[in-house]
């Protein structure tokens, strides 16, 4: 596995355990801790396309 292809599953997974850390903690009454969470996955959402958009044109 190549340096780019980890990053692009440490990306993911890392997506995927911010989203289920938020939802967690919006059912769970850790409101602040819910939306943190649910912001980083968003800024994670945004960062994934970025990152494979640029490593597409090396």
């Amino acid at each position: 596995m190549t340096l780019k292809w980890f990053h692009i599953v440490f990306i993911a997974l890392s997506m995927l355990l911010s989203i289920g850390m938020g939802v967690w903690g919006l059912f769970n009454n850790f409101v602040a801790l819910g939306v943190v969470s649910l912001a980083g996955s968003a800024a994670l959402c945004v960062y994934g396309p970025y990152f494979l958009r640029k490593v597409r044109t090396f």
